[in-house]
Parts: structure tokens; C-alpha cells; sequence
């Protein structure tokens, strides 16, 4: 499995993404992830046609959401390389749910098949069961939730199961001005590399695949050139670790900061006007 996938959820729901995941096959992504609930499995697969690859060149990961049968899918394959459940309140019975699925793969739909979004005690529950043992387990991965992560990745490391990690910027999409700002602009700048880099690299140090998404290609090379990094040190490791652990800023200490923020750039504004006006 290619270490980075390139994520067609989120903010692409029910959108044509053919454009985007054409851009990021071109950027140099080879791994392309979907679901039946992003309902954009056909743009997905107009976009890999467009390529011209062969399917072989393309790594294909989907997810049964539960919008049809566990054996539909819109991507037009004979076959996907990994087909996930895309979360476990989808399950009623685990043993007969992951049956279908090992089903699934045993018909030559999907060359492997596992979860998203299951704890470590869901993982435990449909080891107990499963004939064909889940391949993957794909998360939300951050630093400020590693700390509550470290057992499930043990087990899953353990056991041969590839964790993949969706959010993983995270602390800087969602969580800007936290604990781990610094050790992570630290490291940038040893690296010469931008923050987003390095909360990827930390990513890859964990032994997790990433998974993300951009609309630009720009970003998407700044993704791809995280694997040309040299590698973060161990203490840099743990400096976002521990950093990571304190948790992100509070909500009210993010209203405190975009108040600051406001009142500055008001500041700005009104003193660029007194110069205008002068």
C-alpha cells in the first residue's frame, strides 16, 4: 500500500472530483481514497480512466457506508485493492456484517478488506470472529489524540494491521495557536520544511499511511515532498508528542486568539485609512 492517499471525503461530498484526483494522479499520487458516502465513487473512476494508467499503477481504497449493498460500488472495477468498513455503528451483528465481507474478497471484488473509525475495543471484538483478518483500520490521527490512540496502534501494529490516518493536519486546520506550534515550527525549520510537513513526517514516523486532500496542486507536491524529508529526530518526535498530550487550545483561548486577531487587523485597517486620509 502507497504510504500517501490521496483523501476524496470531507469537503468533496457528492462533488465531481474527477479534476482533482486527475491533478493528484498527475502530482505523482498512486494511492486514491473513497467511499460510498462521499457519493463521488464515479468521478473517482472517470478520473483514474482519464489517467490512462494501468490499473495496476493505481491503488484503489473504498468504504461500504451503507448507501447500497456491500457488494455495490459506483468506482466501475471488476476490482478494488481495499474495501472498508467505513464505520462501526454501520455494524448490527459483526460476526454475519464482516462475513459479507470476507464474501467480498473471497468473490475477487476487493484483494483486501478492513475497518475505519473502530476502537481498540471493536478491533478486539472482530478479531475474535474473523476468519480474513481486517488489512487496514483508517482513524482520525493527530498529535493532540495520539496519547488516547497508543494502545489501538499497539494492537494493531501487533497484529499486522496497517493504521491509516485521515485529520492529520489537524492542529493546523482545526487547532492553530496550540502546544504543538512549537516543537512542530521547530523542526520546520531545522528541516527547511513547512509545518504541515512536519506533522506529516510525524505521521510517517508512527508507522501510518496518511491520507489527505487539497484542491491545489501546490499542496499536494508539498504532501508528496514530505517523503524526500530526512527524518524528524526523536526528540522532536517526543517534543510533539508531549506537546500533543496537553491537548489543543481551549475554545475559549481560540476565541481570546481570533479576538486578538480581529483587533489587530481592525487596528491595521484604521491606521492605513488615517494615512490615506493624511
Amino acid at each position: 500500500m502507497p504510504q500517501i492517499a490521496f483523501g476524496t471525503g470531507s469537503k468533496w461530498k457528492g462533488q465531481d472530483v474527477t479534476d482533482y484526483v486527475t491533478n493528484a494522479i498527475e502530482t505523482g499520487f498512486s494511492h486514491i481514497d473513497t467511499a460510498q458516502f462521499y457519493a463521488n465513487e464515479e468521478s473517482v473512476a472517470a478520473a483514474i480512466r482519464e489517467t490512462g494508467l494501468d490499473r495496476s499503477d493505481v491503488f484503489i481504497t473504498t468504504k461500504w457506508s451503507s448507501q447500497a449493498g456491500v457488494r455495490e460500488q459506483q468506482l466501475e472495477l471488476t476490482q478494488v485493492d481495499l474495501y472498508l468498513i467505513h464505520n462501526p455503528a454501520l455494524v448490527k451483528d459483526y460476526e454475519s456484517d464482516w462475513r459479507d465481507f470476507e464474501a467480498v474478497r473471497e468473490a475477487g471484488l476487493t484483494k483486501s478488506i478492513g475497518v475505519s473509525n473502530f476502537s481498540l475495543e471493536q478491533m478486539q471484538k472482530l478479531w475474535k470472529i474473523a476468519k480474513v483478518k481486517p488489512a487496514a483500520n483508517q482513524i482520525q490521527f493527530h498529535p493532540y489524540n495520539y496519547a488516547g490512540n497508543k494502545d489501538l496502534l499497539a494492537f494493531c501494529q501487533q497484529h499486522g494491521v496497517v493504521v491509516e490516518a485521515y485529520s492529520s493536519l489537524s492542529p493546523i486546520t482545526r487547532y492553530p495557536g496550540g502546544p504543538v506550534d512549537k516543537p512542530v515550527n521547530a523542526a520546520a525549520k531545522r528541516l527547511g520544511a513547512t509545518a504541515t510537513q512536519v506533522i506529516l513526517s510525524w505521521v510517517k514516523a508512527k508507522g501510518v499511511v496518511i491520507v489527505t486532500t487539497s484542491s491545489s496542486r501546490e499542496h499536494m507536491q508539498e504532501y508528496l515532498d514530505v517523503g524526500d524529508l530526512p527524518a524528524l529526530t526523536e526528540d522532536e518526535i517526543a517534543a510533539i508528542d508531549v506537546a500533543g498530550a496537553r491537548g489543543p487550545p481551549s475554545s475559549a483561548h481560540r476565541r481570546i486568539r481570533d479576538a486578538a486577531i480581529l483587533l489587530s487587523t481592525t487596528a491595521l485597517l484604521g491606521w492605513r485609512l488615517y494615512r490615506f486620509l493624511h
